[in-house]
C-alpha cells in the first residue's frame, strides 16, 4: 500500500482487480477545497488508457511488476517460452500476453518479460530488430512518380513493404512497434 503522494510515473497501480501503469500524474492544491492528484493510467494487459482523480493522502494498493531480461527459447503449441538468463527458469507465455511481438521474434533473441506473482503480463521487444528477407518479388523500375514499395516476408513469417531496391536475403531493420521497414542492414 502507498498514499497517493507516493506515486511516481511508471509505478503499477492496483485498481478492481486490475493493473493499472501511472502515465503521468499531478499534485493539484487548488485555493479552495482539498488537494488532489489527477493521473493518467494505462491498464498494463490492455493498453487502454484512462483519467482518474484521488483526493490527496488517500491509500492506494500498488502491485509488484518484475521485469527480467529473458530469452526466447521456441514455441510450444499456443505458448511461447522463455528462459531467465540469470536463474534458467522456464516460463511459458501465451500467444495472446505475447501479442503483435511474435512478429519479430528469433529463437534465442532477448526480451523483457514482466509478470506479476508469477503471471505473464507482457512482452517488451528492442526498438528494432534485425531480420532477413526471405521472400520478395523482384522490384520493376519504371511507371510511378514517387519510390515505391512491395510486400517482402521477413524470416518469422510477418510481411512488411520495403522499398523496390531489396531482393531476398537481404538483412533489414524493422521498427517493432509498427512493423515498419527502417533500413537496409550491411554485414
Amino acid at each position: 500500500m502507498a498514499t497517493t503522494n507516493d506515486l511516481k510515473n511508471g509505478i503499477v497501480l492496483r485498481i478492481d482487480g486490475q493493473l493499472w501503469t501511472v502515465v503521468e500524474f499531478q499534485h493539484v492544491k487548488p485555493g479552495k477545497g482539498g488537494a488532489f492528484v489527477r493521473t493518467k493510467l494505462k491498464n498494463v494487459l490492455s493498453g487502454k488508457v484512462v483519467d482518474k482523480t484521488f483526493n490527496a493522502g488517500i491509500k492506494v494498493e500498488t502491485a509488484n511488476v518484475d521485469k527480467r531480461d529473458m530469452q526466447y527459447l521456441y514455441k510450444d503449441g499456443d505458448d511461447f517460452v522463455f528462459m531467465d538468463t540469470d536463474t534458467y527458469d522456464q516460463l511459458h507465455v501465451p500467444a495472446a500476453t505475447v501479442g503483435d511481438a511474435a512478429n519479430f521474434m528469433l529463437e534465442s533473441q532477448t526480451a523483457l518479460v514482466a509478470t506479476n506473482e508469477g503471471v505473464p503480463l507482457y512482452v517488451e521487444l528492442p526498438p528494432s530488430v534485425v531480420l532477413e528477407v526471405t521472400y520478395t518479388e523482384p522490384g520493376l523500375q519504371g511507371d510511378r512518380s514517387s519510390a515505391g514499395t512491395k510486400p517482402a516476408t521477413l524470416e518469422t513469417g510477418y510481411e512488411i513493404q520495403v522499398p523496390l531496391f531489396l531482393e531476398a536475403n537481404t538483412k533489414v531493420k524493422v521498427d517493432t512497434r509498427d512493423g515498419s521497414y527502417l533500413g537496409r542492414v550491411n554485414d
